[in-house]
């Protein structure tokens, strides 16, 4: 999902809005507002009255007709008309992650309710795709014959057909994810919605329980999803969940669970929609710090693993990752800022737990401290906001300069507020999609796949993925 390219941007304009210790270099303040004002952009389902972003209106308005379920809502995924369940829950988990970590910092700034809505616009839904404890609803909409087709949400005449997992063809790293996602939901609202909280946290048990006893990858059951959001395992998703689980409830069935797990992930080289090893690790090194598991054994396996990724990003590790001549963390070539926004959140929260405890990390290169990680985060954030050698922000809408033909139907086309004319499938081809020219709707907080290894960025719609 595309907004799995935008919320390490989020949390980190989030610390560094009232950290002390760091000279702003942009208006963070401003990053903040826009990483927000980009999830109204991507909503599916009839909009509220309070929606923001007023170029889009109601559409998906019958998802789940065919098979008889109200599967209205949730997030478009990037610059299409499908709703992935996969990536979807990724996000809504790490915005909600991001929300419990830096929600003081976030109502400073009066954007908390923002946040909150964001993610109950998801966990709606994935509540909604949970209809049964052993059923999720994990697409709505066909990629293949989405990409055949240009057109706006509002106007789609595209399959919306659904496709599930079930105990006759399960998915464990589908219903994992949705399953943390929902627990770490729970702890966003809890001090703001117990009942909401309490229903958060009933489908996230029964979908870690779905996981846990069906081992299967869900493209395995969902093939259509395969083609663009194929799993690498489900192992990874099972801890994430875990640890979501036990900081949701504290009970000692999920902390059992991470101690006894066979595979606590290793080394990791990117923290992904597809790849949670990292975040579980940085979750039980948490409860390493605070003393609340013992720091030997699986659990110091978990807290050196997570160490090691973060060394690695600070150039301090055995094997480091490599950087751009500009200074941009370089992880793979397709939509690279997603992998970058990431490990600046790892690298922000860690230093969160690190400060808490006064410890630093003792890595092959030296001794790294917590403000070493916040300097290592603003390099980047700084990066994507417009310190490279291009000078552009790759933040749409920030700044002066920004991409501006980003590969986004919704955004490409003529708001329907403003021509209702219906767009047909193969009209928005030659209408919009091939003009060179400047989208007639700024996605506003979208984070674009970002320069090339070497910090060449083109901004043209056709060439993906860097819109």
């Amino acid at each position: 999902m595309a907004s799995s390219k935008v919320f390490g941007l989020l949390c980190l304009s989030m610390f560094l809005l009232t950290h002390n210790s760091v000279l702003a270099s942009f208006d963070y303040g401003d990053a903040l507002t826009k990483s927000l004002l980009y999830y109204e952009a991507q909503r599916s389902g009839k909009l509220p009255r309070n929606q923001r972003v007023q170029w889009r209106g109601d559409s998906g308005l019958k998802d789940g007709s065919d098979t008889g379920v109200d599967l209205v809502g949730g997030y478009y995924d990037a610059g299409d008309n499908v709703k992935f369940g996969f990536p979807m829950a990724f996000t809504i988990t790490m915005l909600s992650w991001s929300t419990i970590e830096f929600g003081s910092k976030l109502d400073a700034k009066s954007e908390l309710s923002n946040a909150l809505d964001a993610i109950k616009w998801g966990t709606d839904y994935l509540i909604k795709a949970h209809a049964a404890p052993n059923v999720l609803y994990g697409e709505i909409g066909d990629g293949d014959s989405d990409h055949e087709c240009w057109q706006r949400p509002e106007d789609m005449t595209t399959p919306r057909t659904t496709f599930k997992i079930d105990e006759q063809h399960p998915g464990a790293d589908l219903a994992g994810e949705t399953a943390a996602a929902l627990a770490a939901a729970s702890i966003a609202f809890k001090d703001k919605d117990s009942k909401y909280t309490s229903e958060l946290l009933t489908h996230a048990k029964e979908l870690f329980e779905f996981a846990r006893d069906h081992s299967v990858v869900y493209q395995n059951s969902i093939n259509v999803a395969g083609k663009f959001y194929s799993s690498s395992g489900y192992e990874d998703e099972l801890l994430w969940a875990a640890a979501w689980l036990h900081r949701a409830t504290d009970d000692k069935t999920y902390l059992d669970y991470l101690g006894q797990a066979g595979n606590t992930g290793g080394a990791r080289t990117v923290f992904s929609w597809d790849d949670k090893f990292i975040g579980a690790q940085v979750l039980v090194a948490k409860l390493v710090l605070e003393g609340k598991v013992e720091s030997s054994g699986t659990w110091s396996q978990y807290k050196s693993q997570a160490e090691q990724f973060i060394c690695s990003c600070i150039q301090k590790g055995n094997s480091n990752v490599k950087k751009t001549p500009g200074g941009l963390l370089w992880f793979l070539p397709w939509n690279n800022l997603q992998y970058t926004s990431t490990a600046v959140f790892v690298a922000t929260v860690y230093s969160e737990y690190l400060n808490a405890k006064h410890a630093p990390i003792q890595c092959p290169g030296g001794i790294v401290q917590p403000k070493d990680l916040i300097h290592l985060a603003q390099s980047q954030v700084d990066y994507i906001l417009g310190s490279n050698p291009s000078g552009m922000s790759f933040m749409v809408g920030f700044g002066t300069k920004y991409p501006t033909q980003v590969h986004h139907r919704a955004a490409s086309i003529v708001s329907i507020k403003k021509d209702a004319a219906p767009v047909s499938c193969k009209g928005g081809f030659d209408s919009w999609f091939n003009k060179n020219s400047p989208n007639p709707n700024v996605l506003n907080g979208a984070i674009v796949g970002g320069p090339d290894e070497n910090d060449a960025y083109t901004d043209s719609r056709s060439k993906l993925p860097n819109g």
